[in-house]
């Protein structure tokens, strides 16, 4: 049997990864293992690995790397703390292959573990960009230190080509996470119950990460959102959690105190759950923010995203994705705009980019078919560009 340790850290992560866990998990020549890290273990972000446990898996191991402070030089010793952890779960778990989402920086601790301890590396949603995080340039790094790559779109499996990666080991599978709009969503009475008030005339989800490579001062993007919101009075806002990157605490803080002060139009949630998050994108009428969800998940359902500032800069979007910079007037403006797509019945025809059928499978197919021994030896594939 193949031992096939996959990674998370997140709430959403894990989202992503849920059908491809049950494809391993199902798999007979497959031995599944999940080690679990990161906000996972967090009580402040909901101990969301008890998910995990909730849906039917065994979690393997659990590293602990969060520190409770969310500065630049906290996440560096986050870092450092992982790479030990995760250097003592292979150690025991002794993986064949190691799968992992993204870009997030306990996924690069883990990646280079595996690395030390020569453990091929599978990596999901690797060659895009977002040029408004440190993340863009962890998710290159991963893609460098990776030895399959499974991405979402040809044009990603092309920068992943332009890094010097063999096309051999590049599979285009499609945006993990909109396989889980497969399963049932749950009913809007039992949405409305767990949000714990009914849906409005028009209802909003907010979810606004940390841009961490931006110029502008957190307090003015936050207080430029919160204005804009206050020009729709008679919306529901449902805000979720930001993630734990530098200055996700503070976010975390004004976000509370504007729900507080709101109470009568606002909830916030630290995790919605996958299914019940899935559902929220089914009833809403606009996605805000800068979440990754609203650029792969919220098009297929016809939900138009209004996407501040440049943290998803440089990904591939829908036509019903709506740019604006973190200006009151601009995210007012461009909500008004997604509303008149909905009006005018714009998104109706709209296509999603990311979706390709079964993306698990896909996975689950590439890992039987690669042999370990093989993969931890790579190439470079030099692409014959112009004398610069």
């Amino acid at each position: 049997m193949k031992k096939v340790c996959v990674i998370t850290g997140t709430r959403a992560e894990y989202g992503l990864l849920y059908w491809t866990l049950k494809a391993l998990e199902k798999e007979p020549a497959i031995d599944l293992q999940i080690c679990v890290t990161g906000m996972h273990l967090s009580p402040e972000f909901g101990l969301t690995y008890q998910q995990i446990e909730a849906d039917g898996f065994t979690i393997d191991h659990k590293v602990e790397t969060l520190l409770s402070s969310d500065t630049g030089t906290a996440i560096a010793k986050s870092i450092g703390l992982g790479t030990i952890g995760f250097a003592d779960a292979f150690e025991q778990l002794q993986p064949d292959v190691i799968l992992v989402v993204g870009d997030r920086y306990e996924i690069l601790a883990a990646v280079t573990a595996a690395l030390a301890a020569r453990i091929p590396v599978a990596h999901c949603h690797g060659g895009e960009l977002t040029l408004g995080a440190i993340d863009d340039a962890i998710r290159h790094a991963i893609t460098k230190m990776a030895h399959l790559h499974f991405v979402s779109t040809s044009t990603y499996q092309k920068r992943i080509l332009q890094l010097g990666e063999e096309k051999k080991r590049v599979r285009v599978v499609g945006a993990l996470g909109l396989e889980n709009i497969q399963q049932q969503l749950i009913s809007q009475a039992d949405f409305e119950e767990k949000i714990g008030r009914p849906l409005a005339h028009q209802n909003f989800i907010i979810t606004y990460h940390p841009e961490t490579l931006s110029d502008i001062k957190l307090e003015n993007q936050m207080t430029a959102l919160f204005y804009a919101l206050d020009q729709f009075p008679n919306a529901l806002l449902i805000f979720t959690q930001p993630n734990a990157d530098h200055q996700g605490r503070q976010i975390n803080q004004k976000i509370k105190a504007y729900v507080l002060a709101n109470k009568d139009r606002a909830v916030f949630f630290p995790t919605l759950g996958s299914k019940a998050y899935l559902t929220a994108l089914s009833l809403v009428d606009l996605v805000i923010g800068n979440s990754s969800s609203g650029i792969i998940e919220a098009p297929s359902f016809k939900t138009p995203t209004i996407n501040i500032g440049d943290r998803q800069k440089g990904r591939i979007k829908a036509s019903t994705v709506v740019n604006t910079p973190p200006e009151t007037e601009a995210i007012t403006k461009a909500i008004k705009q997604g509303f008149e797509m909905i009006q005018h019945t714009t998104v109706l025809n709209s296509k999603n980019p990311y979706e390709v059928e079964q993306p698990s499978r896909l996975i689950l197919e590439t890992i039987l078919a690669s042999p370990t021994e093989n993969l931890l030896s790579k190439n470079f594939n030099d692409l014959n560009f112009p004398d610069v």
